[in-house]
């Protein structure tokens, strides 16, 4: 039985000793057995650098989080509303969005994957499509944007005139 000691990076072998030859049913059976523990290792090393990855993305996150409320306070203070931003930023900030959506995407799939080793390759996907499909979406999240934009600066101008009209009414 192949075991590791808690806490330790080294392993302690058992070695059973087999009853019948080498190609023998129990032979057999502990090749298995031995692959299996194997396979269950190197899952657990790719789930722990997974954790790793993770702990830096959650720390890339909270740091993009910070970055971004002071760009929305410097906006917001600078002229009480959000005023257009240069096409270079636009972009930058449109594909960042986009590869934000696409890293959210791929780790909601696989932890809502029931079980990873069965069931259709993720691998097999068509890459041009799925490439497409996020490309629209980030069209879309943009133009969604820039009408919540213009939806911001009418509501101001109407309530400019509501105040402008109030004025007149009461003079």
């Amino acid at each position: 039985m192949a075991r590791r000691p808690p806490g330790s990076g080294s392993y302690t072998v058992v070695i059973i000793p087999l009853r019948t030859g080498l190609y023998s049913l129990d032979a057999l059976r502990f090749y298995l057995w031995v692959k299996h523990l194997k396979d269950l290792e190197k899952e657990k090393d790719a789930l722990c650098s997974g954790l790793e990855i993770l702990e830096k993305a959650r720390l890339w996150y909270l740091q993009q989080l910070e970055e971004n409320r002071a760009r929305q306070n410097n906006i917001e203070t600078k002229s009480g509303v959000g005023s257009g931003q240069g096409g270079a930023a636009e972009a930058r900030s449109c594909l960042l969005r986009s590869r934000i959506q696409r890293v959210n995407g791929s780790l909601g799939s696989v932890m809502s994957e029931p079980n990873v080793t069965t069931g259709s390759n993720p691998c097999l996907h068509d890459p041009v499509a799925d490439s497409d499909l996020r490309w629209h979406n980030t069209v879309l999240t943009q133009e969604v944007s820039d009408k919540n934009r213009q939806i911001s600066k009418l509501e101001l101008e109407k309530n400019t005139l509501l105040e402008k009209l109030d004025e007149l009414q009461t003079h």
